[in-house]
């Protein structure tokens, strides 16, 4: 499966006082999709870490269509795109009830040895599970 979906409701704090999602706040629904779609295919992003392997953000973009509004229950939809050498790819969309699409981002990010701080091939049960 490459695309996974989670759901998130909008909370108050997220928003401005016109009760709309404060732009930076999309980051963290994306960054939680994405976890969630390593998760779903057996790869915790917490074992990563205790096995020295970061996941930084090289490069995004977010392109904001409609806004969210509070109590919103959104659909973060995370599609992994592509992966090289030692990057992974994906494509994300953000989707509220009535399933329009209110925000589309892309994401690279970069497999780090934390020890090194230095780019590395993801291990070989990473690539293993990128290629099914």
């Amino acid at each position: 499966m490459k695309e996974h979906q989670i759901n998130v409701r909008v909370r108050y704090s997220e928003t401005d006082q016109m009760s709309v999602v404060y732009h930076g706040n999309y980051i963290p629904y994306f960054e939680m999709g994405r976890v969630e779609w390593l998760r779903n295919k057996g790869i915790s992003y917490k074992s990563l870490e205790e096995n020295g392997i970061a996941l930084p953000i090289v490069y995004m973009t977010i392109n904001y269509k409609k806004p969210a509004r509070y109590d919103d229950l959104l659909t973060v939809i995370t599609k992994f795109k592509s992966q090289t050498s030692v990057k992974i790819e994906f494509d994300c969309e953000i989707r509220n009830e009535n399933d329009e699409l209110l925000t589309t981002a892309q994401f690279i990010l970069v497999f780090v040895d934390m020890n090194l701080g230095k780019p590395i091939a993801p291990p070989k049960y990473i690539l293993e599970v990128l290629e099914n």
